[in-house]
Order: structure tokens, then sequence, then C-alpha cells
């Protein structure tokens, strides 16, 4: 009796194993525990003036002097450590020219979730529909504060879907592999995958599954992309 069996990982071609991941400190500590008043109207407030001075490319000190209001002042209110006055709202909505209203945006907008319950994603088409691969999306955020698009779905292969290599869109992407065995195309480079490895790339290069040696293959996308205003 023939089962099957995952192959030895250690004596796969170092060839067909991603680049090392990049050893450079991230920049956001996934562990870190913000200041409990995130939500309060001051950070709020603080966050959108530093904000839109930064969009605007000028200091602190270029503000302050625009709008009256001493350094000192302006560093407490973008660090939210204290309540501005309307008329300081003003002068500062003049200075950086934007409605009042403006700075009130991040406290006034909803924190989504989206459950999903075990085989409950929405069955959607997707380019690779065409080619027998069933997209679950798992969730979908249409637009959030963080200003990009995430789509996570899971993908199943099976004996009625083709090879399509040829994939590319916007965004990165992160592929994690649940079942199954498949030669994944990345560029110029080709990629064992199986049970419990991941591959993250850069979207714009063609990719794509190129070889299904054991089926079903089922693994996670997760895809990420600039949340772009579609008239800019």
């Amino acid at each position: 009796m023939m089962t099957d069996r995952i192959p030895d990982r250690k004596k796969q071609p170092k060839a067909e194993t991603a680049d090392e991941p990049s050893r450079t400190p991230l920049r956001q500590d996934p562990h870190a525990v913000r200041d409990p008043k995130e939500n309060n109207l001051e950070i709020a407030i603080g966050h959108e003036v530093r904000a839109f001075r930064k969009r605007l490319g000028i200091t602190g000190s270029d503000l302050a002097a625009a709008t009256g209001i001493s350094l000192g002042m302006l560093s407490k209110i973008e660090n939210g450590n204290t309540s501005p006055s309307l008329t300081t709202l003003q002068s500062l909505a003049r200075a950086l020219g934007v409605p009042v209203t403006s700075f009130f945006r991040r406290f006034e907008e909803p924190r989504n979730a989206v459950f999903v319950k075990a085989g409950e994603g929405v069955e959607i088409e997707r380019r690779g529909t065409r080619a027998g691969h069933q997209y679950n999306l798992l969730g979908h955020i249409p637009s959030s504060s963080s200003g990009v698009q995430v789509e996570p779905y899971l993908i199943t292969l099976t004996a009625d879907s083709d090879v399509f290599p040829t994939f590319q869109h916007a965004g990165m992407e992160f592929i994690y592999m649940l079942e199954g065995e498949v030669k994944y195309r990345h560029g110029d480079r080709l990629y064992t995958m199986l049970p419990g490895d991941s591959l993250f790339f850069d979207a714009d290069a063609r990719h794509g599954p190129e070889v299904l040696v054991r089926l079903p293959i089922r693994f996670l996308s997760i895809i990420c992309y600039p949340d772009r205003p579609e008239n800019p």
C-alpha cells in the first residue's frame, strides 16, 4: 500500500528555497501596547495635525510660525497632551489648508473586524477562476485608517485545475501552504512548497502554480495593495 510521504526537506536543492528574511529591524513592534488614550479626542486631533503637516512637507517650526502658536504648544497638540481650543484649531486648519472637521476624522472612524466561520468564506471569481482555481474570500474591510487594502483567500487546486504561473497585479502577496505540494513560480525562480512553507513576494512579477505535484492543494493567499482613490 502506497502512502504519500512528505519528502525530506533538508534534501531540497538550495536553489528552490526562498531568500532568507531580511535581518533589518521592523519599524513596528507587533507586541507594543498602545496608550489606553488611543481613542481620545486629543490623540485623534494630534495625529491628524501631524499627518497634514508632514503631507505638506513643513516642519513644526514652520507651522508654529504660520499659526502664531508656540512650538512647545504645537508639540503638545500633536502628541495629544493638550486639548486645543476651537480658535487654535481654526488657525491650524487655515495654515494646513483643510477644514476643521478633518481633525476629527480619526476619532469618528469605526474600527471594523470580520469574523468568518469555517467553511463560510465567500466563493468569488478572480482571474484564476477560469483555470479551475477555487477562491474563498475569508474577509474584507472596504476602507480603513491603514491606507491599504487586504484580501485574504483560501485557494484550492484540484485535478480540474490548470497551471497558471502568469498572475500579475499590484501590491505584495503572502502564501502559506496548508495541504498538498506545488511548484510555485515567481519571476525566474521556482519554489517547491509543502505544508507549513510560506512565500512572500512582490506581486507585480509574474507568479502562480506551475507544477501541481500532489493534490488536493490548499494554501492561504493574502494580497495587500495601496488603497488608492478611484479618481485621484
